[in-house]
């Protein structure tokens, strides 16, 4: 019956959608959310728990090994060794792809995805588009050297294709009025080879990175955790030493980023970790 077969589809329709938004939290890659140092968990999850209208936060409840605790902490923490100053390359809880010998071919590849991409986001200059074409602030509350926009359909996407138009997250500079597009992030799952990051953005021209390494405080000790020694800033970094600190040990977490510049003027810059004001 032509009614029935309407409702199928649609529930179909509407099951792929809440499929894809649940999955998404296992495979989006971390959105970072603070710089300072000495911020506190409490902090970020005082702001998560009260952001902007024009906000909605990440949901990371499903992702395996990490409660909504363990994700607020991560997310509050992870952009700590992405800025300025905090950029070495064997960070305890950074893996960071290695720079291969640039091509002909890779320069040409590179150049397009630039190009296709300064074009697919040109419209986002105005932030306010970018909301209502689905993109969520994270953290909006929390001081940030840039703002990931996410737009988590996109996220759950990259897992599967590579389109250069169509970044995770949007990269804006906090303005006096508004928010400045500076830049976009691709991602991929934490399964993904280095082959497979080179097949979408070359690696002879941008350093894909993941965030590893995470020692956790049980649950309900996030208030008095020595946060020197827990977390994305921490001094842990081995499975034994989480352990004999009593804590949760995560080999990975999140999934593979790279940032790309299109609006900077070389290679360098473009395809660089953070912006170069």
């Amino acid at each position: 019956m032509p009614a029935r077969s309407t409702f199928i589809h649609l529930a179909g329709r509407a099951g792929i959608l809440f499929g894809a938004l649940f999955v998404v939290s296992v495979l989006l890659a971390a959105i970072p959310g603070h710089r300072a140092p000495a911020a506190t968990v409490q902090e970020a999850q005082q702001s998560s728990a009260s952001p902007s209208q024009e906000s909605q936060p990440m949901d990371h409840g499903s992702m395996p090994g990490m409660d909504i605790d363990d994700a607020k902490a991560n997310e509050a923490h992870a952009v700590h060794d992405m800025t300025p100053g905090h950029m070495d390359a064997h960070s305890l809880h950074m893996h960071v792809t290695a720079m291969r010998p640039q091509t002909p071919e890779d320069a040409a590849r590179a150049n397009e995805i630039v190009k296709q991409l300064r074009a697919s986001i040109e419209k986002y200059k105005d932030y306010h588009v970018a909301l209502n074409d689905g993109y969520k602030i994270f953290l909006p509350n929390l001081p940030q050297p840039e703002y990931h926009f996410t737009n988590y359909v996109n996220g759950f996407l990259e897992a599967f294709s590579f389109d250069p138009a169509r970044p995770t997250s949007l990269l804006y500079k906090k303005t006096s009025d508004g928010y400045e597009l500076v830049g976009a992030m691709y991602t991929m799952p934490k399964r993904a080879t280095e082959e497979q990051l080179n097949a979408r953005v070359p690696l002879s021209v941008a350093m894909w990175h993941l965030h590893t390494n995470l020692c956790m405080p049980q649950k309900g000790q996030f208030r008095n955790a020595d946060w020197t020694k827990f977390g994305l800033k921490g001094s842990i970094a081995t499975e034994e030493a989480c352990d004999a600190a009593d804590g949760r040990f995560q080999p990975i977490i999140f999934g593979w980023m790279v940032h790309v510049y299109p609006y900077e003027d070389s290679a360098d810059k473009i395809f660089a970790m953070h912006h170069h004001d």
